[in-house]
């Protein structure tokens, strides 16, 4: 299966600085990152920075060892967290730094995502939109609960608080899980600068173009309607 693909990220309209960080494993395609940096100007960018380097770093490494994609993804997650946390220790300034991160990795035949916080991986098919992640978020778990509706979780003062992220000791939750590929697929990783500004149906209808200007449309898109956060796009298109 043959992979097409483009990135795009910008700092919107009200930060000055991008947290944002993503990778794209050109020309070879085989794996995909976007990470979304908080805890301040310094420290948003730097703990993206390090979850970005530490990972391409070890997948490139690792990546022909005879061990199974799961356990390369969660030793690399691993590490990249604890780097993290060790920059934490000797910046006392930075301590309070994390990143979400979204992860689509291609090997052995097998297609997986792994993800923490509220970046997303979005796949189109047939002109239908799915959301594949589920973002650890307090308001996530109070839709799953029934405590709160998709329409007042829009609006909820708590729907930026995180449940999990990187830079935390007490990480508990990296879902990972294999994925269907076919043809004619097309993959959007993206940070929530993104997802807190454009629908989902107006992403699924930029989607439809080239990959290229979906990427600059979608940004302008989430600019236009306020650009209150950092925007990261990675696009990814399968075919024969």
């Amino acid at each position: 299966m043959k992979l097409g693909f483009t990135g795009k990220s910008d700092p919107g309209l009200v930060r000055s600085v991008n947290q944002d960080s993503y990778h794209i494993d050109d020309p070879q395609g085989r794996f995909f990152i976007v990470a979304d940096g908080m805890g301040g100007h310094a420290g948003g960018q730097e703990a993206s920075a390090i979850a970005i380097d530490t990972i391409q770093s070890y997948l490139e490494q690792h990546w022909h060892e005879s061990i199974s994609t799961d356990t390369l993804l969660t030793n690399a997650i691993e590490v990249a967290n604890q780097n993290i946390l060790q920059d934490q220790s000797k910046h006392p300034e930075r301590a309070d730094m994390g990143t979400t991160l979204v992860l689509l990795v291609f090997r052995e035949e097998q297609t997986w995502v792994a993800h923490i916080g509220d970046s997303r991986l979005y796949r189109l098919r047939a002109s239908h939109l799915e959301q594949l992640t589920e973002d650890h978020t307090w308001v996530a778990k109070a839709i799953k609960a029934g405590d709160l509706t998709k329409e007042e979780a829009k609006m909820h003062p708590w729907r930026h608080v995180l449940s999990q992220c990187l830079g935390r000791r007490d990480i508990c939750q990296i879902d990972l899980e294999p994925i269907e590929v076919s043809p004619g697929d097309r993959f959007l990783l993206c940070s929530d600068g993104l997802t807190e500004e454009v629908p989902d149906e107006l992403i699924s209808k930029l989607l439809t173009h080239t990959l290229g200007e979906a990427a600059e449309m979608l940004v302008d898109e989430a600019k236009k309607a306020g650009g209150s956060d950092n925007i990261t796009v990675v696009l990814i298109e399968a075919s024969n």
